[in-house]
């Protein structure tokens, strides 16, 4: 059964970013989806239907002036589909949002609708409906689904905000001010609950990575693994961040010079020690990926959330940085596009000087051991 809401097709090319990444120039937001969906129909512009693993479906389709709310459009749209499911309604950061569980003929998924920035001066916003579903039964498909939609990002800012399914789903509580690691007598406000909501996150998008595996494309998984982990690591760190690298630009004022490369090169390796001092912990039983709450909260961390968490404090300052992983070696190194001696590591076009995070030693050291190109996959989150 396939299901079709729009009858006109006006054909426009829309600025995909990848072949699982789009980005609407028209309504601004953006879309990371698993990998392996396909763009199957659709004109493009305001209707966009993949398909993806297990028949999973995900269509897309914009409303501008067509309804003048969020619950019209839903009460509506649910109507049409014959959909038997109840609707939930709640704000994504400024802006109306809801959750439609969907059962309609045979099949069964969840559906989103948002609205979108109003560019245009039009009486209304935007709304923007997601649909993810599949033939009732269908295994692991959840999983699918709850990503897809979770990858939604209606405007550029939310881009570093945990995704809407997340923020229905969890209650992040109230702001809390919390001593910081590394001893540097740094507090920063952080929201109650994150640490666990994030290592749920963590943790469904592992199991999601996971399923691709012994799959061609297992790279670009592991790639969008980590790129979903730092969105919604963002805001729920984003104070923590700052604090850390106001402290650590205070510390260096005393060695401050005139040359400028040298003061970033300076801030990166204070950066990469204090990620260094953090308690090597494994977890076995699951991601062993430590969400960065805890790890800036509580100093520990493997490799993977070390150099994630020190990307985000070196973006603070506007340093562009990002990660290098590889499954060969079962180790994460920090990469930064800054100046200064050492190995470097290309990827997309630029040359990235690499950041050990798990041994103390200088930027730009690597272990001869794991210094193979062709065995790290770059991961660049901006």
């Amino acid at each position: 059964m396939k299901l079709k809401l729009y009858l006109l097709l006006l054909f426009f090319i829309p600025a995909f970013l990848s072949a699982n990444q789009l980005y609407s120039p028209t309504w601004g937001f953006r879309v990371y989806l698993p990998i392996g969906y396909e763009f199957v129909e659709g004109n493009a512009f305001d209707r966009f239907s993949f398909r993806g693993p297990s028949n999973a479906m995900f269509d897309m389709l914009v409303f501008n002036e067509t309804y003048q709310n969020i619950e019209e459009m839903m009460q509506d749209i649910s109507h049409r589909l014959g959909n038997t499911e109840d609707t939930s309604f709640f704000e994504y950061g400024d802006k109306a949002a809801a959750i439609i569980k969907l059962r309609f003929g045979n099949m069964e998924g969840w559906g989103l609708g948002i609205e979108l920035e109003n560019t245009d001066g039009g009486a209304n916003p935007p709304l923007l409906l997601a649909l993810a579903y599949a033939p009732v039964g269908t295994e692991n498909v959840d999983l699918l689904h709850i990503s897809a939609l979770n990858s939604i990002a209606p405007t550029l800012i939310d881009t570093r905000r945990p995704g809407p399914m997340m923020e229905f789903a969890y209650n992040r509580g109230e702001l809390r001010e919390v001593p910081l690691a590394g001893g540097l007598g740094v507090t920063a406000m952080i929201r109650e609950h994150d640490a666990f909501i994030a290592q749920e996150l963590i943790e469904r998008e592992f199991l999601l990575m996971r399923m691709y595996y012994f799959s061609p494309h297992w790279r670009e998984a592991w790639i969008r693994y980590y790129r979903m982990i730092y969105r919604d690591s963002w805001d729920r760190i984003a104070d923590a961040a700052l604090q850390i690298a106001r402290s650590l630009n205070r510390a260096g004022r005393a060695t401050r010079s005139t040359d400028m490369d040298a003061n970033v090169l300076d801030f990166a390796q204070r950066a990469l020690t204090f990620v260094q001092g953090f308690q090597y912990e494994r977890n076995f039983d699951g991601s062993d990926f430590i969400n960065l709450v805890t790890a800036i909260t509580e100093g520990r961390g493997v490799c993977d959330s070390r150099a994630m968490l020190w990307a985000i404090i070196a973006a603070q300052v506007n340093i562009p940085a990002a990660i290098m992983v590889s499954r060969e070696y079962s180790h994460a190194m920090g990469i930064a596009a800054i100046p200064g001696p050492g190995a470097r590591f290309e990827t997309e076009g630029v040359r990235w000087l690499v950041a050990e995070t798990t041994v103390n030693v200088e930027i730009g050291l690597i272990a001869a051991d794991q210094s193979d190109p062709e065995h790290w996959l770059g991961v660049i989150f901006e």
